[in-house]
């Protein structure tokens, strides 16, 4: 296959070839509560199901909808080969707060936390109806709040704070504890763009 798409199709081709030399054992033995059928993965990313073959990789959505894009695709793949069951431990943490999180704040910052705010900031009850669409629990913090289950034991909140004509819009987003060793940085990174693009799908 021609690749036309090299940010995106370039990264998911080598770990979808890197996939094939994964045994459905040894992910079961870092990911122990994942459903297999003896073929495949069920993989729940916030409220969708998916099914991952294993070890050569194809997706379905088991709800019939719309398999994610790529960069979704390359995130789940480097979850089933590199995280691991940690347990959470009831705190929550800044992307700053994680391991590497100074280098990478200000793509991230750019990446997430100014687009979220200025995805949600100024559609305050779009934004509500689309968390609670998605499943989110509300919460108490900032204008608008979510805590959602991202993957796995993994769960995130994002809060937001509506702009007027005096202060921008303003965004925040908070990973359980478990991030800081369940996740690169690169990949909580990632985690954040998949919310916001699940959220605004829903909007």
């Amino acid at each position: 296959m021609e690749i036309e798409n090299h940010k995106e199709e370039v990264p998911f081709s080598y770990y979808e070839e890197k996939f094939l030399t994964f045994s459905p054992e040894e992910i079961r033995s870092r990911l122990s509560a994942l459903e297999w059928d003896g073929e495949a993965f069920t993989v729940k990313l916030l409220n969708r199901s998916f099914r991952i073959t294993c070890p050569r990789y194809s997706i379905q959505a088991l709800d019939g909808g719309p398999v994610p894009p790529l960069p979704t695709q390359t995130f789940l793949l480097r979850y089933l080969m590199e995280s691991r069951d940690v347990q959470w431990q009831g705190q929550w943490k800044t992307f700053r707060e994680m391991p590497w999180g100074e280098m990478y704040i200000k793509p991230y910052t750019g990446r997430v936390l100014t687009r979220a705010a200025f995805t949600f900031g100024m559609k305050k009850e779009k934004f509500r109806a689309a968390g609670e669409k998605l499943g989110g629990i509300p919460v108490k913090h900032g204008d608008v709040g979510f805590c959602f289950d991202l993957i796995g034991d993994y769960r995130m909140q994002i809060l937001i704070w509506e702009g007027d004509e005096e202060f921008p819009p303003n965004a925040q987003v908070l990973y359980s504890d478990n991030f800081s060793e369940g996740f690169a940085a690169e990949d909580r990174v990632v985690a954040g763009d998949i919310l916001i693009s699940m959220i605004k799908a829903n909007l």
